[in-house]
């Protein structure tokens, strides 16, 4: 078959595109869009479709992004399409939204491409994604910790994450890479190169260039016909447990013993009422729902969220807290001593570098004694409390450390902080020491600490 009859096959068998549908082409100007775009023209007259076409210039690489923009004009030109372009400055975008350029460029993308597709009537908007870039999908979410359906990769067809209303849909799922650029050249399709997919500073770009090479070189050969079949296997498995926890969800009837469901059902179930409340599915997040009925975790600064004994995933917004003003003054002159503050009990003593206790040890931490200083405060979490943990560069509110950590809110203010006489937090109960306060090379005397809760 030739890749004009694979591709319409594809289209008809995954049911992307209907008879005298209005269909939106997203073309950046590359090898995939321009082969796409080719090959729907082709199958456009048979089909009734009425093609329009969208360019989105990220104005990332200047005068050569220009110059896409320019080259996607007259091939709507020659073409005789309609074609709309959007512009913005991802960059900027990215630096004050505190995103990756990658994920800025790909919501300004998706949210150009959403609104293109609703000015033209058109349901279902055209990718040019293709069978390399769901190999590369594979390992960028396995590398992240996906479960099963985020490996599985992209879908033939779904909805834009910025409209439900749109469908994404993408016709080349099953080309590799090679054979468009054959399509390209036997059939004379011009296009703009990227010199961007070359630089190894995006991850993508090294599974690309680095990663793939040497797994094919090394280790096997047929990888990416082997990750795509594996691709679809965990997409087929992930599908069949979505299925079953929508549909426990939705039983009226007495279901099945949450406890009782198999536990990649339990997971799923979490997750899907996680995302209605639209809040990510974290593993960790999942996994303490799943093992802890009753028991809240902490998902914001002020929002839990706990599950009952039948399943079901409520918030929980916890009544307004009262920090705790409490605190103690301890001079650590003595070469050692004990003390006792909100029902822990504290030791410490002062020893020669020489003598270093072991840091990893638990309820036991040493610390540089002349950074600290001849007097401590315990005390409480405090409003705008920072401190910068050890191997950090800067420093962090505590409540966004707590957040991390997801501990409950009416935990955090039980917790105990230890600070210098001039009010810096060297320690916190339950995270890592001070950065200022590790021990060093130069350290001359050492505080070893230690602490129980009854």
């Amino acid at each position: 078959m030739t890749l004009l009859d694979r591709v319409s096959l594809f289209i008809r068998e995954h049911a992307l595109f209907r008879r005298n549908e209005r269909i939106l082409v997203a073309v950046s100007g590359g090898v995939d869009s321009m082969v796409l775009l080719h090959l729907l023209h082709q199958l456009a007259g048979r089909r009734g479709w009425k093609l329009r076409m969208a360019h989105f210039n990220h104005q990332l690489r200047g005068r050569r992004s220009a110059a896409d923009e320019r080259f996607v004009r007259r091939s709507a030109t020659a073409l005789g399409l309609p074609l709309v372009v959007g512009r913005r400055k991802v960059k900027a975008f990215a630096l004050a939204q505190g995103l990756s350029i990658e994920m800025a460029a790909r919501q300004l993308r998706h949210y150009f491409l959403a609104r293109t597709a609703r000015r033209f009537q058109c349901r279902t908007v055209g990718l040019g994604h293709h069978a390399d870039d769901q190999v590369e999908l594979f390992f960028l979410r396995l590398l992240r910790g996906a479960g099963g359906e985020g490996i599985a990769g992209m879908k033939s067809v779904g909805p834009s994450p910025s409209d439900k209303r749109i469908r994404l849909a993408r016709p080349l799922l099953e080309v590799s890479r090679r054979e468009i650029l054959q399509y390209a050249r036997e059939n004379g399709i011009h296009f703009r190169e990227d010199a961007s997919n070359s630089r190894l500073d995006f991850r993508r770009n090294r599974i690309r260039h680095e990663l793939l090479p040497l797994l094919e070189k090394q280790y096997q050969p047929g990888v990416r016909r082997t990750v795509l079949r594996l691709m679809q296997i965990l997409g087929a498995e992930a599908d069949c447990v979505t299925a079953a926890a929508r549909q426990w969800l939705a039983r009226k009837k007495p279901a099945p013993v949450f406890t009782r469901l198999p536990v990649a059902v339990q997971r799923r179930c979490l997750q899907l009422q996680l995302l209605r409340l639209n809040f990510s599915a974290d593993f960790e997040t999942v996994e303490s729902l799943r093992r802890n009925a009753a028991q809240p975790v902490n998902i914001a600064a002020a929002t839990s969220v706990a599950r009952d004994v039948k399943g079901r995933v409520e918030l929980q917004t916890p009544p307004r807290a009262v920090f705790k003003p409490e605190s103690s003054r301890v001079r650590l002159r003595r070469a050692e001593g004990t003390v006792e503050f909100s029902g822990v009990r504290f030791s410490w003593c002062m020893a020669p570098v020489s003598a270093r206790n072991p840091l990893s040890a638990p309820g036991r931490e040493a610390f540089d004694a002349d950074a600290v200083g001849g007097e401590m405060v315990l005390r409480h979490w405090r409003p705008g409390d920072r401190y910068q943990p050890i191997g950090m560069n800067t420093t962090v509110k505590l409540q966004d450390a707590f957040t991390n950590r997801k501990i409950p809110l009416a935990r955090r203010r039980e917790l105990v902080v230890a600070t210098t006489k001039a009010g810096e937090i060297f320690w916190v109960e339950g995270l890592r020491i001070a950065e200022g306060f590790k021990l060093t090379p130069h350290t001359r005397r050492q505080l070893n600490w230690g602490w129980r809760r009854p």
